[in-house]
Parts: C-alpha cells; structure tokens; sequence
C-alpha cells in the first residue's frame, strides 16, 4: 500500500492506473473534508480547495506564502452556477460569457457583490474573481463538487506558474493533500487566463491580457 498525500489511500498498482472518473472523485471527497488539491485546469496547474470554506481557504493562502489580502480566482463549470455567487451579474458579462464558450481565450471576470463565498476569499471591495472552465477535467470536477472552486497558480508566491505538472515545486506536491493524477503527462505551453474586471455599470477594465 502506498498512502498519497493524506485525503487518499490507495494500493499503488492503482494509482499508477487511475482513471479520470476515480481521481475526480477523489479530488472532490478530499475537498469535502476540507483538503486542499493540486490540479489541471484550463490555464497553469492550480491550488484547490471548497471556496465555501474559509479554512480550507486560509490553507490555501499558507500553502503558497501568499498575503490574505490578495484575492484568490474560483473556478465555476457554467454560467448558473456562477450566478449563485453575485448579486448582481452586469449584462455584459453574460456576452462575454458566451465569447469566451465559442473559442476565445481563458478569461477571469472580477464582479462586484460576491455572496456565499468565504469571507477572506472575497476582496476588500466586496469583489471576487470568478471563471467559467471549459476544459473537460476542471469543468466535470467544478460540476461534481457543486460549489466553486479556488484556482490559484500551483507556485510559492513570486515564483512563476507551473504550466504542467513536472514544473510544480516538490515543496508544493508535499504541502497539499491530494494531487490529481489527470493530466500528469502532459507537456505543452500553457498561459495564465486573461483577468477583466466588470464594475455594476457593466464598464470593462483590463486587469491582465
């Protein structure tokens, strides 16, 4: 037997065979628990955990060395559930929404008047950072887990992303408590998403191309 991480213990002729389905349901009972994950998104490997939970986040924030006053991306699998977290979602929003869906770049849209979320998740200003995945192992374990999910870069803060999983810092795969096996072999270029910001007016401002 061989105990990975500490939400999973599996044998290892397992492990080495898992398929998307089993590491899914890992990754979400590891996160019910309050655990934090490693995981492929639809940008760089990201830090998860339930974006509910202000435990599991402030785990998140230790883990990466991170100040608690810099805001964290969630990830969402479509727009109703998105919807859940806002008071109010500005019109606009919903286009850009269907741009990004029909091939546009990754995009992480700041709304104001986040609700439901961890209260040191949401920004100062009452605003969270929020993003619709549509690659198929982040959107399926958004929809599993039936709540947002943090997407913070899989990096200590001030060191650069890790855009595939042989980029992650072994001081990273030790701090957490369970690393997705999905996606593991994958070795191709991949960018952080572009980050816009939406006032109740519905003006855009570009934060990061």
């Amino acid at each position: 037997m061989e105990i990975h991480k500490k939400c999973v213990i599996l044998p290892k002729i397992f492990l080495l065979d898992m398929k998307q389905e089993e590491d899914i349901k890992n990754a979400v009972e590891c996160m019910r628990k309050g655990g934090v994950i490693l995981y492929p998104t639809d940008t760089v490997w990201g830090i998860g955990c339930d974006a509910t939970n202000a435990e599991a986040v402030a785990k998140v924030y230790a883990i990466k060395h991170r100040d608690d006053h810099k805001a964290l991306i969630c990830l969402v699998d479509d727009q109703n559930r998105l919807a859940r977290y806002f008071r109010n979602v500005p019109e606009v929003a919903w286009q850009l929404f269907d741009s990004i869906a029909e091939g546009g770049k990754p995009t992480t849209v700041i709304l104001d008047d986040a609700v439901n979320l961890a209260p040191n998740l949401i920004g100062d200003d009452g605003s969270q950072a929020m993003r619709i995945t549509q690659e198929p192992f982040s959107k399926e374990l958004c929809y599993r887990f039936q709540k947002p999910i943090v997407s913070t870069s899989a990096n200590i803060s001030g060191n650069p992303a890790a855009a595939n999983y042989g980029d992650i810092d072994p001081q990273l795969l030790e701090a957490v408590d369970y690393v997705c096996w999905s996606r593991r072999q994958e070795h191709k270029p991949h960018t952080p998403s572009s980050i816009v910001k939406l006032d109740k007016s519905g003006h855009i401002t570009i934060i990061r191309k």
